[in-house]
């Protein structure tokens, strides 16, 4: 990173460590409902819940010399990402498809862990992002309004961050870019529209939103069947080509066409 990127990047984990700590307090309401959401869904068998609020702590690991060349944002932290042990981003299997779908296209000069900069729509917790529902249905205007919150802050401080990193990409021809991954819960009545609306108004430059994307999300291995199925049906483009061509057609889709100028 340049030096004003790394800076930029400090205080985005940062302020988002500070946000973290500050939303732990609601964590014995939180623990309780997130328990609650897998027994009345009946589709989680029972975990131990151990961190409700989730900070990445892989943001700790980065150093000034780390190239950035992706933030790619997930949903929420699931059941392997909450546990004490890790406390990261995309650690479970929708990590593990994630890291070797880089691995298996060098050409993409990107390594999952190294170059990426993982981040959520929320850091709330639960087993299913779908599960957010729940909570927001049952909990108390002081959980509501949190879910709420850390999606705005969360889109907010993403997109800035992003915005700076390209404008202090330096001698790199391609500038970083933004991935949304999961985009299900970003549609109409979802459960993201915060985070989806806060996004899209945080850019003023229509250069800098064109390197935003969605895609479907790594779980059951969504992203690459879509990319797939993709490149079958538009066989002249090489693989930069189909991911920038699918992830525009799905960000206009979301988002409701590019950003006017």
């Amino acid at each position: 990173m340049t030096k004003n990127q790394w800076e930029a990047f400090c205080d985005y984990k940062n302020q988002l460590k500070k946000h973290c700590d500050e939303w732990l307090k609601f964590s014995d309401e939180l623990k309780l409902l997130q328990t609650a959401a897998s027994k009345v869904k009946n589709d989680t068998p029972e975990y131990p819940i151990e961190t409700p609020v989730v900070y990445n702590t892989a943001y700790d690991d980065f150093t000034e010399a780390d190239e950035i060349n992706l933030i790619v944002v997930g949903d929420n932290p699931g059941k392997n990402e909450q546990l004490e042990k890790n406390r990261k981003y995309l650690v479970g299997q929708s990590g593990k498809i994630a890291a070797g779908f880089f691995a298996g296209y060098p050409e993409l000069k990107t390594d999952f862990r190294k170059n990426v900069i993982i981040a959520n729509k929320t850091p709330v917790h639960t087993a299913k992002t779908n599960h957010l529902k729940y909570l927001m249905k049952n909990g108390s205007p002081e959980i509501q309004k949190l879910i709420l919150d850390s999606q705005k802050i969360m889109a907010e401080m993403t997109a800035a961050l992003h915005q700076k990193l390209i404008a202090e990409k330096g001698d790199k021809s391609v500038p970083p870019q933004l991935w949304l991954v999961g985009y299900a819960e970003l549609k109409d009545r979802g459960i993201f529209l915060p985070y989806r609306d806060c996004l899209k108004s945080a850019y003023k430059n229509p250069g800098d939103w064109d390197n935003v994307f969605v895609y479907q999300h790594f779980s059951m291995n969504r992203f690459s069947i879509d990319l797939k199925d993709f490149r079958q049906k538009n066989s002249q483009l090489d693989l930069v080509g189909a991911l920038k061509n699918l992830g525009h057609q799905h960000r206009d889709e979301i988002f409701g066409g590019p950003l006017e100028k």
